[in-house]
C-alpha cells in the first residue's frame, strides 16, 4: 500500500470521512449530517464537501477512495437497492459519486465495511471466519473469510436483517413481513415502542433505562428473544469463529449476557461457545472499513 486511503461512511444520519496513512493510522477525520430529507443531490454535495477537505489536508497526494453505504449495487443494473436511506434506492450511486469527485471509487455495503475493519484491525483479528453485525438504524451483517470479504454472486451475503423470523410480523420496507430488522434494529424497536403507545423514548434510551414498566419489560424480553432467534440461525448455518456486534444498539450491556444466553439456547449444540463480542473500533469501524475497501 503506497497511497493514502480515504474512506467515506454514508450513514442514515451522518456522513464521515477518514484518511489512513500507509501504516493504516488515522490522519484526518470529519463528519457532516446526511440530511437525507433534502434528497440525493444534497447527500452527494455533502460527500463532495468532505472530500475536498480531505484532499486539501493531504495536499492532493495519491489516494484511493472507498465508500460504505447502506444497501448494495445490483450486479446487473449497477443501481443501488436495499438501502434504508430510501431516496438513494434505484440510483447509480457509484457513478454519481465518481462524477462529483472526479475520481474512481469502490462502493460497498456499510455492514461489509464494518466486518472487514473488525476482522483486519479489531475484535476479529486472528479468526478465520468472522460475522460482523450492525444493529443501528437498520440491521445488517457481513462475512469475512481469512481477512477477505465474502459478498456472494448476488451481493447479499450477510444480509441477516432481512431474514424472516415471523411471517405474521411487521412489514419491512423490503416488502416482507417479520424481518429481523423489524424487531432488533433501532428503527424496528422504536416502531414496536410506538405501537405500545411509548412515544418519548429512542431505542437506545429504552435499552439503557434502569427501571422498566411491566409493558416495557415484555418488549425488552421479546427483543432479547428475537435477537437470540436471529443470531442462532446464523451460527447454526455457518458456525463462525466469532460474532462481532456493532451499531448504536451494540453498546447495550444486556446483549452480552441475556442476549448471548438467548442465542445459545437455540444453537444446535449441547454446549455452544461461539464468542459474541462488542466491536473494538467503535464508530470508526465503518469508515475504516470503507478506506480498506478502496485499496482492494
Amino acid at each position: 500500500m503506497k497511497n493514502n486511503l480515504i474512506g467515506i461512511d454514508l450513514g442514515g444520519t451522518k456522513i464521515e470521512i477518514v484518511i489512513l496513512d500507509v501504516n493504516k493510522e488515522i490522519q484526518f477525520r470529519e463528519r457532516l449530517p446526511t440530511e437525507s430529507e433534502k434528497g440525493p443531490s444534497h447527500i452527494i454535495n455533502q460527500i463532495l464537501t468532505l472530500y475536498k477537505k480531505a484532499v486539501s489536508f493531504i495536499n492532493h497526494a495519491p489516494h484511493t477512495i472507498g465508500v460504505g453505504s447502506p444497501g448494495s449495487l445490483s450486479p446487473k443494473t449497477k443501481l443501488l437497492r436495499n438501502s434504508n436511506t430510501l431516496c438513494l434506492n434505484g440510483l447509480p450511486l457509484q457513478k454519481l459519486i465518481e462524477e462529483a469527485l472526479q475520481k474512481e471509487i469502490m462502493l460497498e455495503n456499510d455492514a461489509n465495511c464494518f466486518a472487514l475493519a473488525e476482522a483486519n484491525m479489531g475484535a476479529g483479528q486472528n479468526h478465520d471466519l468472522v460475522f460482523g453485525v450492525i444493529m443501528g438504524t437498520g440491521c445488517g451483517g457481513g462475512f469475512v473469510i481469512n481477512n477477505n470479504l465474502r459478498v456472494g454472486p448476488q451481493h447479499i451475503a450477510g444480509e441477516w436483517g432481512h431474514s424472516v423470523i415471523n411471517i405474521n410480523g411487521p412489514q419491512s420496507y423490503c416488502g416482507n413481513n417479520g424481518c429481523v430488522e423489524t424487531y432488533i434494529s433501532g428503527g424496528g424497536l422504536e416502531n414496536i415502542l410506538k405501537s405500545h403507545g411509548i412515544l418519548s423514548l429512542t431505542a437506545k434510551d429504552f435499552l439503557n433505562k434502569k427501571q422498566h414498566t411491566n409493558d416495557e419489560k415484555f418488549i425488552l424480553k421479546n427483543f432479547y428473544s428475537n435477537f437470540g432467534i436471529a443470531l442462532a440461525n446464523i451460527i447454526n448455518i455457518i458456525d463462525p469463529d466469532i460474532v462481532i456486534l456493532g451499531g448504536g444498539l451494540s453498546n447495550h450491556d444486556g446483549l452480552y449476557d441475556i442476549g448471548i444466553q438467548e442465542t445459545y439456547n437455540r444453537v444446535f449444540h449441547e454446549s455452544p461457545s461461539t464468542p459474541i463480542v462488542k466491536n473494538k473500533l467503535g464508530d470508526s469501524a465503518g469508515v475504516i472499513g470503507a478506506a480498506l475497501i478502496g485499496d482492494i
